[in-house]
């Protein structure tokens, strides 16, 4: 692994949508109980199975695990995952992870953010700030350590040269300092290879990440944004979704295209139970609860022919599972019982980080990548 003192944009590289083609994903085990409760048992068995699913439509999935854990993780997973000896504290494969960019020859290479604990809410940071390194270093794969705190659930790209981000995430003074918004498009510009950022105002209500694009919306291809929203105006999510409706349809993305705003219902609300708050040690002391779970259908994951999603509120997950089949017309939806990841602030996206085939399509192309494919419903 070699340390590259340019950035991504000045050597040609960008980030590819994550529809374009995979080479595999990686995944992190959880295992801490200051986030997963009942020493993680739980969760990771709802890791386990997305992990299993995903390597059912041949994705390469690579699970880390620490020392202790590799015996258990390797009976649960599928023979088809790998799983690999690599520390890590909170295990959120996407905000610590990689972020990958390729060029047009299809060399890969990978950007190493560093990594606070969302603006110190949580211990042990420093653990998983070394994450991405230790991954890079692990596959050989030149690396990039770019100069700010950002974490991979705080942006999504379309591939043609746009981000979609969060000021609530990105303007935070508790991750970089004195933040503002031409400096961090620039950044993102520099370490991305965007030349258009899309802001909206805010993420999810409650999240415990603040603000996290991830939870609250996507591209759903190059001019689509998919946006989580409620109808209820009494909801605390709703003049943050109606916000962003606002925002998005003032944008233009990179090419100067309006968005196309697709409207994913909320779950819930959803809460933690007193038993599942009970189950949680924060560093000796329970957690408390009730509290309002940040549950959002749009924390999914893309391969280029599958949308894997969680299933959350038995009151909506069918709605849900047939408007995600309604805007990714090409993809075959699976639907996931998530509720254990869920608990410790996340969900699929956020365990999961794609890593980009070699032989991706160039930006110009990867807008017609993503209306192809097969749709099995």
């Amino acid at each position: 692994m070699r340390t590259l003192e340019s950035t991504p944009a000045a050597d040609g590289f960008r980030m590819p949508a994550e529809w374009e083609p995979h080479e595999g994903c990686w995944m992190a085990w959880p295992q801490n109980g200051y986030v997963w409760r009942e020493g993680a048992r739980p969760a990771q068995r709802a890791l386990a199975a997305v992990a299993n699913a995903l390597a059912d439509v041949g994705e390469q999935v690579t699970v880390t695990v620490t020392g202790d854990q590799y015996a258990h993780a390797r009976a649960v997973l599928d023979g088809r995952v790998r799983v690999v000896e690599t520390t890590c504290w909170l295990g959120w494969a996407r905000d610590i992870a990689p972020t990958y960019v390729v060029d047009r020859e299809g060399r890969r290479r990978g950007v190493d953010f560093a990594f606070n604990g969302y603006g110190a809410r949580y211990p042990y940071w420093a653990t998983d700030d070394q994450y991405a390194r230790k991954v890079l270093d692990l596959t050989g794969t030149d690396r990039y350590r770019a100069p700010m705190v950002l974490e991979g659930g705080a942006f999504h790209v379309d591939g043609e040269g746009t981000a979609l981000v969060t000021a609530e995430t990105l303007l935070d003074p508790d991750r970089n300092p004195a933040p503002s918004q031409p400096a961090m498009e620039k950044l993102l510009h520099d370490y991305l290879g965007v030349t258009r950022t899309v802001w909206i105002e805010w993420g999810l209500t409650d999240d415990e990440t603040r603000g996290h694009v991830d939870n609250m919306a996507c591209f759903a291809a190059p001019g689509v944004v998919c946006l989580t929203w409620t109808d209820d105006p009494r909801d605390p999510q709703y003049e943050r979704s109606a916000r962003a409706l606002e925002d998005l349809r003032r944008a233009t993305d990179a090419r100067g295209r309006t968005l196309r705003v697709e409207k994913l219902p909320l779950p819930g609300p959803l809460h933690r139970t007193d038993e599942e708050a009970r189950g949680v040690d924060t560093l000796g002391v329970p957690d408390t609860g009730p509290a309002r779970l940040a549950a959002s259908y749009a924390n999914f994951y893309l391969t280029p022919d599958h949308l894997f999603a969680p299933l959350l509120d038995p009151d909506h997950d069918d709605e849900a599972m047939l408007r995600l089949g309604e805007i990714f017309p090409n993809h075959t939806v699976v639907g996931l019982p998530t509720r254990e990841l869920l608990l410790g602030g996340g969900n699929i996206h956020c365990a999961t980080q794609q890593i980009p085939a070699t032989c991706v399509l160039d930006a110009d192309s990867s807008g017609e990548r993503a209306r192809k494919g097969r749709s099995v419903r």
